[in-house]
């Protein structure tokens, strides 16, 4: 059985905190004359949002690149709650953060995520899933967004590890194959219970207690 690895790295976004952008594009709908999914087409995996996520761009001029793409009738003070208004915490959130610092002591935890300032400073005061880990990478901070393999490469680098001495989850297949190019062990995140047996196949040994979800 596999015992090389020291850090577990996962994912934040569908893995520890739920989102749905829809909801936000459903809420600017009534400010613009677009149509929900006209606007999450338009602009959450545009130019700008991408842009915003790698920290290229500040919060306001964000706002000023969607305001003229949707031809938007809101002020920035009121698009800023609207826009962080997506996430939500599943049982299965749950059951992951338990893992997490079920965890720590005996391995290394760290996040990667792709994330926006605004995002992220939200989810800072509203959910307090970035506490349970030893070291936090994000995307505005970095300056780079995954798939890139730079990120995954100064990752490896600042935690002080080879890559194979990580295992990466994440619900997004195509990151996932991109660390692992590098090096890196790792699985798609589909569900807990997946998560915890490919855990084990790496002689992850994860506490009894958190073979099956706790209720």
């Amino acid at each position: 059985m596999d015992q090389k690895i020291k850090v577990v790295l996962f994912d934040l976004g569908r893995v520890l905190v739920d989102f749905d952008h829809l909801r936000a594009a459903g809420r600017i709908a009534q400010f613009c004359a677009k149509s929900p999914q006209e606007i999450y087409d338009l602009f959450f995996a545009s130019v700008a949002t991408i842009d915003f996520e790698a920290g290229r761009i500040s919060p306001e001029n964000f706002y000023l690149q969607v305001k003229s793409m949707l031809d938007l009738n809101l002020s920035y003070a009121s698009f800023e709650p609207i826009w962080n208004d997506i996430f939500f915490l599943s049982a299965k959130n749950r059951a992951v953060f338990g893992l997490v610092n079920s965890l720590r002591g005996y391995y290394q935890t760290a996040m990667l995520s792709n994330i926006n300032l605004l995002h992220y400073e939200y989810l800072k005061k509203n959910f307090p899933v970035f506490e349970a880990f030893d070291r936090v990478f994000l995307s505005f901070q970095l300056g780079l967004i995954k798939p890139d393999k730079q990120i995954y490469s100064l990752v490896s680098r600042q935690l002080g590890v080879a890559p194979e001495e990580i295992f990466y989850t994440d619900d997004r297949p195509e990151l996932v194959e991109s660390a692992k190019s590098l090096g890196f062990e790792g699985s798609v995140f589909t569900d807990y219970k997946q998560l915890i047996y490919d855990l084990n196949l790496k002689g992850i040994i994860c506490p009894p207690f958190l073979k099956s979800p706790p209720l």
